[in-house]
């Protein structure tokens, strides 16, 4: 599948990047799901994950579970 495809609703990005074309972007993907691409390659390929993936990945970074020590 290519990037086109599996974005439901579009690409969004984070209201804190500081630079237009310098972070990640995310998309739903149509079965369920999201998908994160790098925002400066729109048409490479993208990391997709699971719908119970990304909650876990959400929470765990609410929780601070991904900061560095």
């Amino acid at each position: 599948m290519t990037v086109p495809e599996i974005a439901a609703r579009g690409w969004y990005k984070s209201s804190y990047s500081a630079q237009a074309n310098e972070c990640v972007e995310t998309g739903q993907l149509v079965l369920g799901g999201m998908a994160v691409r790098d925002s400066k390659d729109a048409g490479g390929p993208s990391l997709q994950f699971t719908a119970d993936a990304w909650a876990a990945f959400v929470s765990g970074t609410k929780a601070g579970e991904f900061l560095g020590g």
